[in-house]
């Protein structure tokens, strides 16, 4: 009979060490990527591929499952429209990574915000799986708009889906076993359900590589500065033209025209931003160069490092390796 591997969802097997779903024993209930993930830190980049990802998606709109849409808070936005493309069903978007925000930024006005966007979602829930935050209230609202007993858990890679499951296990399971969580790209692999209770089982899915998202392109100890361990404090700057912001060795940003004007950098607190006359600062004018044009209190967003909120209009030149995403956004905040 097929075994699984409980941590990233690969069928099991012992006969080839350079194979996914690799084990030591056939008994194990994880593979040997999973174990030395989870025991040492090691990651083995995974071979698969959206196309294969996007599939298991497709499967989900051939039922009548709901489906929990996890995002990161922090990439607020760009990608809310995609899920879409594949799946019909009833969605409550669940916005993860609150506690990186400051505490001021209330739930309530993410809600507020969310609603003035135009979606689709059944409903919407704020919270943290590294605070247990709002966890009841998702749990409510997964028993209010539930189909069937199974309920699908989607998302990009690096936002949650692992950790939330494990979260949910905690509070409302006996059973102890956990999901792999990594903050790589593609920890799980495939398919994988957890029964929590005799109503409810949820669908682990392999988390999508948004291939714009800064974790692709940096090393695992540029990962971890820039992955947001507490709640992040804001830095605040007035600049006018002719200065440019530094955003640690990752981006730059240049005033090039407007009125003097405030920028507030949201992204992790191991990162240091400084500000500099820009005809004088050379540093990362190297890196791609983007002209935009910002709107009256909107956000830059740079995918995967945080965004930015700049209060009055201006024209900017952003630089920033030539495969991260950037976009701009009515201001969040």
């Amino acid at each position: 009979m097929d075994k699984y591997c409980a941590g990233c969802g690969v069928l099991l097997q012992d006969e080839n060490a350079y194979k996914e779903g690799y084990t030591t024993d056939i008994e194990n209930d994880i593979c040997q990527r999973c174990f030395r993930m989870k025991n040492y830190g090691e990651y083995q980049v995974s071979t698969k591929n959206n196309e294969e990802f996007i599939e298991i998606l497709k499967g989900i709109n051939e039922t009548k499952d709901l489906v929990l849409y996890i995002v990161d808070i922090l990439n607020l936005e760009k990608d809310l429209h995609f899920i879409r493309q594949f799946i019909q069903n009833k969605i409550i978007l669940v916005l993860n990574k609150k506690d990186v925000l400051p505490k001021s930024v209330k739930s309530e006005k993410i809600i507020e915000y969310m609603k003035s966007l135009e979606t689709d979602f059944e409903d919407f829930v704020v919270i943290s799986t590294e605070k247990n935050d709002n966890i009841d209230l998702l749990l409510s609202k997964i028993k209010k708009y539930q189909t069937t007993k199974k309920v699908y858990v989607v998302g990009h890679t690096n936002v949650g889906k692992s950790s939330l499951i494990n979260k949910l296990l905690k509070n409302y399971s006996e059973d102890n076993g956990n999901l792999t969580i990594s903050p790589l790209p593609s920890t799980t692999l495939n398919k994988i359900e957890i029964e929590l209770n005799d109503t409810l089982t949820l669908v682990d899915t392999p988390g999508l590589i948004d291939r714009e998202n800064i974790v692709n392109y940096v090393d695992a100890a540029a990962l971890k500065k820039i992955n947001p361990k507490k709640e992040i404090k804001p830095k605040t700057y007035q600049i006018k033209s002719g200065q440019c912001l530094v955003i640690g060795e990752y981006a730059r940003i240049d005033y090039v025209e407007g009125e003097k004007n405030s920028f507030t950098v949201y992204v992790s607190n191991d990162i240091k931003v400084k500000k500099h006359n820009a005809s004088k600062y050379t540093a990362l004018k190297n890196l791609r160069k983007a002209s935009i044009e910002v709107g009256y209190r909107e956000d830059l967003v740079i995918n995967g490092l945080g965004f930015v909120k700049i209060v009055s209009k201006a024209n900017i030149d952003l630089y920033l390796d030539i495969n991260v995403g950037f976009y701009t956004r009515k201001s969040l905040i």
